[in-house]
């Protein structure tokens, strides 16, 4: 006769493993082996034949069971707890849980932030006119971070290195589109191709591309080549008698992400009037 530990129960008001299992959705293996090493034991056991059977109630213990083996605490620290199971033990642990579900949280809400607004970026580089165009439009106010001002005569691409450096020491992420800031217009015309500072397209930077109106042109090709998108700004305002007394903003449409060859890139440039 098969030997196994049991407890004087009514059958009756029980469930069966094969009931218990599709009534908290898990295998019956599943069951047997959380049942072998001591993680969730059923209610009774048939002295003759080592049956499992299973309270409706345990159903409680069994889903917060798997919670905490969803949010990858090992079997053994839940069996611990269930073993030694107290309101101390358990609030200790969901502390614990809630510390690592809120850092969860603040990467999945970045990452989400990071892949809503290169969506928004890629569609606008997908729908943008030929590079030629020039016009006035209104933009919405944009969020950004600024870095800090390169130092002159640093070239693009140290700047660009220094500015990620910044970027990593204060905690910017490098994964939104990043961007070039020039002070003024006369600024942008005297050394397009190296911003006075780089920016990150941030919805929590601390500063703003402000809302208004801007001279809103484009420059296909790698990345510091604008000289030809600065001289069409330039003769447009000229054309149009208007005055761009504000800060110019490059982003990039259309880079790396999305094309495999440098020249398709696309950069927008937005002086502020």
């Amino acid at each position: 006769m098969k030997t196994c530990s049991t407890k004087e129960k009514n059958e009756k008001n029980l469930l069966t493993i094969k009931k218990f299992s599709e009534m908290s959705d898990l295998e019956q293996s599943t069951l047997r082996y959380w049942d072998e090493i001591g993680l969730f034991k059923p209610a009774y056991r048939n002295p003759d034949n080592c049956y499992r059977y299973y309270a409706p109630e345990q159903i409680v213990l069994v889903n917060f069971i798997k919670l905490l083996s969803s949010l990858n605490v090992p079997l053994k620290t839940i069996a611990d707890v269930s073993e030694n199971r107290s309101p101390e033990t358990m609030l200790r642990l969901m502390g614990q849980q809630e510390e690592l579900l809120d850092a969860q949280l603040n990467r999945l809400q970045a990452s989400y932030s990071t892949i809503h607004t290169l969506r928004d970026i890629i569609r606008q580089g997908m729908d943008a006119p030929d590079a030629e165009h020039v016009s006035v439009q209104r933009l919405e106010a944009m969020p950004i971070a600024l870095g800090p001002a390169n130092e002159e005569g640093l070239g693009f691409y140290r700047s660009f290195i220094r500015y990620c450096q910044y970027a990593k020491a204060n905690r910017i992420n490098l994964n939104n589109p990043i961007g070039g800031y020039y002070g003024s217009m006369k600024r942008f015309l005297e050394t397009p191709s190296v911003p006075a500072r780089f920016f990150s397209i941030d919805p929590h930077g601390h500063d703003t591309r402000a809302a208004g109106k801007y001279i809103v042109g484009y420059a296909r090709g790698y990345y510091d080549r604008l000289e030809e998108a600065a001289r069409r700004l330039d003769e447009f305002a000229a054309q149009q008698n208007l005055e761009a007394g504000g800060p110019v903003y490059v982003i990039y449409l259309r880079d790396e992400i999305s094309e495999k060859d440098s020249a398709d890139y696309l950069a927008q440039v937005c002086a502020a009037l």
